[in-house]
């Protein structure tokens, strides 16, 4: 094996290794924390991965040591946006995430929303996008609860999935 194989074979390793089941996950998180290390969180769909969820992701992992993503399972979206959804499916949208430099961790949810995962691991810092109400936020009073925070992160303007279906739709009417 050449060394730049070697080396694609070890990142694509490490990536594997970024991709726990929860139980797993929280073993994780517990030994971050004892070395005094900030856990942050989020999650999201993350289909048809874009600039807003980049920056996004590199803000919210900025805030701390250690950044986990949820990510919606396949049959989650589809309750939440729609049976035309998600457009990629959950482990490559895990992969992807895994992937990106600012994800340490990458962990699946079937539920509508991410309480159970919050629950199960309490990180220190708790983030969604500034479109978010701080009161609508899941997970926000287990994580104040146990003396946390909660972060808005700006969205980028313009920059969604829908809007991104949107317009290949309209390109491809027109082409």
């Amino acid at each position: 094996m050449t060394a730049a194989k070697h080396r694609g074979s070890d990142r694509m390793k490490s990536n594997g290794n970024k991709r726990l089941t929860l139980s797993a996950l929280q073993r994780k998180v517990r030994a971050l924390q004892r070395q005094g290390k900030k856990v942050v969180f989020t999650n999201g769909c993350f289909d048809l991965l874009h600039v807003g969820h980049v920056r996004y992701l590199a803000a919210a992992r900025a805030l701390g040591d250690c950044l986990v993503v949820a990510v919606n399972s396949d049959a989650s979206v589809r309750r939440l946006k729609g049976s035309a959804r998600p457009i990629v499916p959950h482990r490559e949208r895990m992969e992807v995430l895994a992937a990106l430099g600012c994800v340490d961790y990458v962990v699946l949810f079937n539920a509508n929303t991410p309480h159970q995962v919050i629950d199960t691991l309490v990180p220190d810092i708790l983030v969604k996008g500034g479109d978010w109400a701080l009161e609508e936020i899941v997970g926000k009073e287990t994580v104040e609860r146990h003396g946390g925070r909660v972060v808005r992160v700006k969205i980028v303007p313009g920059a969604s999935t829908t809007g991104m279906i949107e317009r290949i739709l309209k390109q491809s009417r027109r082409g």
